[in-house]
């Protein structure tokens, strides 16, 4: 039987950890070992915006001896990611070149998006367990160690994700420049965490309560899957019973909690800090019930690998989640936040998709390119929220300020600027060369993207479904588009050519428009 071994590395705010796995078809993925190593990389990064030579040092002092390990295990591949703590240095650059020379292994550093995404993969491998749990009103709870990530699910439906500051080691550092007693802490927690929960339950919520959470940490998930609590099935347990335990721990001191824990020592603060920021959570948003179910980024990786090379069986629990649907239903989340007409862009997804279909031998884009598109359609009109004059740029202001979870940076740039330019005149890389980030092939997509975005729009003026039944039909260089309809199309017929030329520029395409009316 085939099978690969891989490694994940994840460079973390606190620590350092490698995850080895086996993966096949056949038995799925099958941790062998785990390395964790404590160093706290955020203490620099979050308060002096830079790490030390000290602690680069011992990092990669560490990574080399985690190289030393892959070679035992002959891995086949592996990742290296690293997350906020050398996502905000200042000289992360200098950093990661550093590592990549010394140890010769390549750091990729993620978006919180990117990251937390993976974290929320790792948990939908769980499969059944996970669809089970959010088929009800369920708050997905990540603690990082610079920030906390809440997502709400609602009927198996992801209803929104949120970036909440600050996390448990951003705490603690925080926490040092205010005076106070021990027994003042959990009321100063509470004061650091409800204002932003507040208004989260607010704006997403309303009366509603969650019934379950789900938690990601490092410190509260090691204590539940242990059975330090009483559960009735392994990694859940109601929150009564957690709550009563987190008061248990105010009356111990840190040494005695160590002991009865099998922990060291040093993770006790950190522990008790995540476990009052959890209380609070629990209070504010109403749940019954907690899962955790022992994951980490390492797990995310190891599944995104898997994913990527075909080694997941078809009939595997864990790939029953969609999570395409996911990140549409962030950005339709996004719609209705900014009252977004929904049938105002509805139309323009079909009419769009439609044509990417049809263009495949064309275009030369990927499957995650259309989903790059159909988020560009369904945002397409968000920044009305903000003026109905510059559209297009008002949407790009608000989809660049917005996370959407499971994208990296440079596609929520893709879609921001595929949204901007349907809406105003295109600018050319050779004037935006000096000044954009984007590298040529995401400038590419983006040409591509806004062509038929507009091309979809000409088809669409009145927004009054007129295109539900629409057909594509390419021959040599033109393309008729024939639409379906008793409606009047003059508006559209009319001004179509204004939308289509820079269709034809792009793809050397003519698009033609065509009514074919029915017969009643």
């Amino acid at each position: 039987m085939a099978y690969k071994t891989f490694a994940a590395i994840d460079v973390g705010s606190y620590e350092l950890a490698m995850k080895i796995y086996e993966i096949s078809t056949k038995n799925g993925i099958k941790e062998i070992d785990h390395i964790r190593h404590r160093i706290e990389l955020g203490t620099d990064s979050y308060f002096t915006g830079k790490l030390g030579n000290d602690r680069v040092d011992e990092l990669c002092r560490m990574l080399g001896e985690f190289k030393d390990i892959m070679k035992s295990y002959k891995v086949d591949a592996y990742k290296a990611y690293g997350t906020s703590a050398i996502r905000e240095t200042e000289n992360s650059l200098i950093v990661l070149d550093q590592i990549q020379t010394r140890t010769g292994l390549q750091i990729e550093v993620l978006s919180n998006s990117e990251q937390r995404f993976l974290d929320y993969k790792s948990v939908a491998s769980k499969g059944r367990d996970f669809q089970n749990i959010i088929e009800k009103r369920t708050a997905f709870i990540d603690i990082g160690g610079g920030s906390v990530q809440i997502s709400l699910f609602d009927e198996d439906s992801l209803v929104t994700s949120q970036n909440i500051r600050p996390g448990v080691l951003r705490m603690r550092e925080e926490l040092t420049q205010v005076s106070y007693r021990s027994y003042q802490l959990e009321d100063i927690v509470e004061e650091m965490v409800c204002d932003n929960l507040e208004s989260f339950r607010e704006m997403f919520m309303g009366d509603q309560k969650v019934q379950n959470i789900i938690l990601v940490d490092d410190y509260v998930s090691f204590l539940v899957q242990r059975d330090y609590l009483e559960t009735n099935k392994k990694g859940q347990v109601d929150t009564e019973t957690f709550l009563a335990f987190v008061d248990s721990l105010q009356k111990k001191k840190t040494r005695e909690i160590a002991l009865s824990l099998g922990l060291a020592q040093e993770n006790i603060p950190l522990l008790h800090l995540s476990a009052l920021m959890l209380k609070s959570m629990i209070k504010v948003l109403g749940a019954e019930m907690l899962w955790a179910p022992g994951v980490c980024l390492c797990d995310g990786m190891a599944y995104e690998y898997a994913e990527q090379n075909k080694l997941l069986a078809s009939d595997s629990e864990g790939t029953s989640h969609n999570f395409e649907q996911d990140i549409l239903d962030c950005a339709r989340d996004i719609n209705r936040r900014y009252h977004s007409i929904e049938h105002r862009t509805r139309e323009r997804e079909m009419i769009a998709l439609t044509i990417f279909d049809n263009m495949k031998k064309r275009h030369g884009l990927s499957k995650r390119d259309r989903l790059l598109l159909q988020l560009a359609a369904i945002l397409s009109e968000c920044g009305r929220y903000i003026s109905f004059a510059n559209v297009g740029e008002n949407s790009y202001n608000i989809i660049m300020a917005t996370e959407i979870i499971g994208l990296s940076h440079v596609e929520r740039e893709i879609v921001a600027n595929t949204v901007k330019y349907s809406d105003k005149k295109f600018e050319y890389y050779e004037t935006l060369g000096r000044v954009t980030t984007l590298d040529r092939e995401s400038y590419l997509k983006i040409a591509k993207l806004t062509a038929i975005i507009r091309l979809a729009e000409g088809l669409d003026l009145s927004h009054r479904g007129k295109c539900d039944k629409l057909k594509v039909e390419i021959n040599s260089d033109e393309m008729t588009l024939t639409v379906e309809t008793n409606a009047d199309m003059t508006l559209e017929i009319d001004l179509f050519r204004k939308h289509s030329t820079f269709f034809e520029e792009v793809f050397n395409v003519k698009p033609v428009i065509r009514q074919k009316k029915n017969n009643i």
